[in-house]
């Protein structure tokens, strides 16, 4: 299965954020229920990088006066862990469970943000398409509907 087949529920879950926006801005949309994940994108609307509430309690822990209006170019992450929708599901599990990765960014082929796809979303996919896989099987060898 692919990741196309989350883009509903990952596009739900999106947010983006231009990078000339102040850090107090991306902590007061990061501080909205079930958001941990922001896409910074430049004004093209290109994803250039990801600020996680981590970034901004870091960064705020640490600022005073001034220092939380810089822009969020300033404290994202550059180096964009993301997934595209002929993704296979399987292997973005693989990477988020290898990366620690609460969430991923969908991006299209020009990187633009499609959506976020959540850990809970993508691994409740998996397990009800194992479930299937199991009660096929499990049908087949016990020859149910099948004479």
């Amino acid at each position: 299965m692919q990741v196309l087949r989350l883009l509903p529920i990952a596009h739900e879950h999106m947010s983006v954020i231009r990078d000339d926006c102040a850090v107090i801005e991306a902590a007061r949309r990061l501080s909205a229920p079930h958001t941990y994940l922001l896409i910074v994108c430049d004004h093209r609307g290109i994803a250039i990088g990801v600020v996680s509430k981590l970034d901004v309690v870091s960064h705020i822990s640490q600022c005073s006066g001034h220092a939380c209006t810089i822009p969020v170019s300033a404290v994202m992450t550059k180096d964009i862990v993301a997934c595209r929708p002929d993704d296979w599901l399987r292997d973005v599990w693989s990477v988020m469970k290898t990366r620690y990765l609460l969430c991923i960014p969908v991006l299209d082929a020009d990187r633009r943000p499609l959506g976020i796809l959540y850990a809970r979303d993508l691994l409740q996919t998996l397990l009800k398409q194992v479930e299937d896989e199991e009660k096929l099987l499990l049908d087949y060898v016990m020859s149910v509907g099948f004479h």
